[in-house]
């Protein structure tokens, strides 16, 4: 039974001990409190990974042994290496690997540091408390930012966020900088500046109230996904998909599956499920976990 312990960094800092992919005893978050539209990007990065460390450090007790460590974050991760994460730009750059290994190190524990994107964390978490490690998982992510997670890796940086999803030059909100993505429609943040006068939770409401704008919005975030995931299914095949994050409450799957409907039409590659699932920090966080266990296994 593999003792890992998995972190990951989103609007805030979760982390747990896991063992043969369960989590043993409680989670940690840190901060204990903040402002989850914000979250930690006002963090330097040396700093968040200092916390990293000490968090890490709260989940090994002296004499603990640990097989693996995973850490998990937004963005563009190669070799232990954010190569950009525009919801969390002060990383970019940042070798999080090493410097998390350094720290630890400084704090008595010694194990290689492995670093992965955050929604991957998620797929295989649900690969792995589903005991389906040996299948193709893929994952929306919905929140601040919206993530692409797939299981097993494959390499490539996988950022399904940024799919486009429009031609309007307009469409101009995603945190990247980018025209027409996904993530531009569906981010928490994106939404916050396209309705400088309401909050995303009150754009909803407004929709279900009959608003004529707020409408609008709602379909096009539906058919958004709906493309972005008819895109997936085009380049990789059908399967399963699975919805989670911060922000689910605000999908309906019963629209999305209809817009999926009109836009997947080869009959070879209708064979697809959606499923709906609760946000539950704690699969990310097993995730990262048995994805660092993986890590070491030879190829």
């Amino acid at each position: 039974m593999a003792k890992t312990i998995g972190v990951v960094m989103t609007e805030a800092i979760r982390s747990g001990f896991v063992e043969d992919h369960k989590i043993k005893g409680s989670t940690r978050r840190f901060p204990e409190s903040m402002d989850e539209s914000t979250g930690l990007i006002e963090v330097p990065a040396d700093a968040l990974c200092e916390s990293i460390c000490d968090e890490i450090k709260a989940l090994v007790p002296n004499g603990t042994e640990v097989d693996a460590i995973g850490v998990a974050m937004p963005g563009i991760i190669r070799n232990g290496t954010v190569e950009d994460s525009p919801n969390l730009p002060q990383l970019k750059g940042a070798r999080v690997a090493d410097a998390v290994q350094t720290g630890l190190k400084a704090r008595g524990i010694e194990n290689r540091v492995s670093v992965f994107n955050d929604a991957d964390a998620a797929a295989a978490g649900l690969a792995a408390t589903r005991g389906q490690l040996d299948r193709l998982i893929r994952v929306w992510t919905i929140g601040n930012g919206i993530g692409f997670g797939r299981y097993p890796d494959a390499g490539g940086p996988w950022e399904g966020g940024h799919s486009i999803v429009s031609l309007d030059p307009k469409e101009n909100y995603c945190g990247c900088g980018g025209r027409g993505h996904l993530e531009g429609i569906m981010g928490h943040r994106a939404m916050r500046l396209r309705f400088l006068d309401m909050e995303p939770d009150e754009v909803f409401a407004a929709a279900k109230k009959g608003d004529k704008r707020c409408l609008e919005f709602v379909e096009r975030y539906h058919r958004a996904l709906a493309a972005a995931t008819a895109t997936q299914i085009h380049l990789e095949g059908p399967g399963k998909f699975y919805f989670t994050g911060r922000d689910i409450q605000r999908l309906d799957i019963t629209r999305l599956k209809q817009y999926l409907y009109e836009m997947v039409k080869m009959s070879p590659l209708q064979s697809y499920t959606l499923e709906l699932l609760p946000e539950d920090p704690t699969i990310s966080i097993i995730g990262a976990g048995t994805a660092a266990e993986q890590a070491l296994k030879p190829c």
